[in-house]
């Protein structure tokens, strides 16, 4: 075990979101094995579901004790679906990925069409990998990163965590709490039913990949009705059948239909939303208008590369952090491998993910709250660790990890993982199977 242990990780993220030292002693954690990395990703795991599932526990009743499986939190940071007789798309666009520049290595991140356009059209190449890889190494690969970035697209070169620590971006993001927290007058409410503690909640889920989905998954997985809402346009092929667990999944154009959404959001209890800072502000829909839409309202939003500093509201995912923090660099240093080594798994996502749901949780018992995170702040609390100590590798999924019985998708049956956390009596289940995005009316429900 190394200092950035489960139980470090669970106080960190617990202190920060406000929670009483006290309520720690009610977390075990059980079982054995790492995802293999020079970082301890999985402490990281188990760490921040324990904080979510604590929040839960908290909320359910005063003396609920929470029970951590390593092993299950680290595989449900892969994914938590294996399908029976089909497969989901592939996760990655074919140009998407690590290529190698004049001076170093630089991520495109090309998922969406209009990023892939925008790297396409900043290097003057066709859409083929190896005209791709020709043109990225004539480039500086920081010169090409703030190329495509000005041009609309996502990218991020490989820094080592020294360069990371002295750029001004990673010195903003240090100086940051791991979550920003905003208490507003608001009456604290408590759990009606133990076993199905957030039954009657609604959270309106403004996220796409891939944090904001995790959290309210989890959310769903206590009873929480989820409805979440889509651009017109937007698929996640390979994401859906993995986070649409428990949801319902609608369509809106938030610029056209700014006030159905409002009309959403004054009969929710929670907003979670993953758009970059201010985006929403110029959609009309600011901070001070969803507060006065609905009094009381839990607000928890993600940014990638942190709330100040020069990359304040730059586009990010999961992957292009892991490139700038320095972990794709450790990674590959600490491994003796000839190119980025990044995670392996969308680790910063996952826990951002689990640290906004034990928010939202929180938030319920403290009155009206308003909490930010970040995947950069959440990549200083993995990279400020001491290498990990090699232990035994998880390894894949056994047929003991899955549940019972399989999981009716629309895409066709499944089995998902059996949960990674129990909390007292409250059984973590989800009451509808994974579907396609799109595929409900933005209503609510009950």
């Amino acid at each position: 075990m190394t200092a950035l242990s489960a139980r470090h990780v669970l106080d960190s993220i617990w202190t920060a979101l406000g929670g009483a030292e006290a309520d720690l002693d009610r977390v075990s954690f059980e079982g054995t094995g790492d995802l293999p990395s020079v970082f301890p990703v999985s402490d990281l795991a188990a760490g921040s579901i324990a904080a979510a599932a604590l929040a839960v526990g908290q909320f359910s009743g005063a003396s609920s004790p929470v029970r951590v499986d390593r092993r299950l939190a680290s595989l449900w940071f892969g994914t938590s679906l294996q399908p029976i007789g089909w497969e989901s798309p592939p996760v990655w666009d074919p140009i998407a990925g690590d290529y190698e520049a004049a001076d170093g290595w630089i991520r495109l991140h090309t998922n969406a069409p209009h990023h892939r356009q925008a790297a396409l059209s900043v290097l003057g190449a066709a859409a083929d990998r190896e005209a791709v890889a020709a043109a990225v190494r004539i480039w500086s690969a920081e010169a090409l990163e703030h190329a495509v970035v000005d041009r609309g697209g996502c990218a991020a070169a490989m820094r080592p965590v020294r360069e990371w620590a002295a750029h001004p971006q990673g010195v903003a993001v240090a100086a940051e709490p791991l979550a920003w927290v905003e208490r507003h007058h608001g009456t604290p409410r408590q759990a009606r039913d133990p076993q199905r503690p957030l039954a009657g909640l609604r959270v309106l889920d403004l996220t796409r990949i891939l944090a904001g989905p995790v959290a309210t998954r989890f959310l769903a997985g206590f009873g929480a009705e989820v409805l979440r809402i889509d651009p017109p346009d937007w698929e996640e092929p390979s994401l859906a059948p993995d986070v649409t667990l428990g949801k319902r999944c609608a369509r809106l154009d938030l610029r056209a239909q700014r006030d159905r959404l409002l009309t959403l959001l004054a009969d929710a209890d929670v907003i979670v939303h993953g758009y970059r800072p201010r985006a929403l502000d110029r959609l009309g829909l600011d901070a001070k208008t969803r507060r006065e839409a609905r009094p009381g309202l839990i607000d928890v939003s993600l940014d990638a590369y942190g709330w100040t500093g020069p990359w304040a509201g730059r586009r990010g995912f999961d992957s292009l952090v892991q490139m700038s923090a320095g972990i794709a660099h450790a990674g590959m240093v600490g491994l003796g491998r000839p190119r980025p080594t990044p995670l392996p798994v969308q680790a910063l996502d996952h826990a951002a993910g689990y640290m906004m749901a034990a928010a939202v949780v929180l938030g319920l018992a403290q009155g009206a709250v308003t909490t930010r995170v970040s995947l950069a702040r959440t990549a200083l609390l993995l990279s400020s660790a001491p290498p990990a100590a090699s232990g035994p590798d998880i390894g894949k999924p056994e047929d003991a990890d899955f549940a019972d019985e399989p999981e009716h998708t629309a895409w066709g049956p499944a089995r998902r993982l059996r949960p990674p956390a129990i909390v007292g009596e409250a059984a973590m289940r989800w009451d509808r199977p994974a579907g396609h995005l799109g595929s409900a009316e933005a209503v609510w429900q009950r």
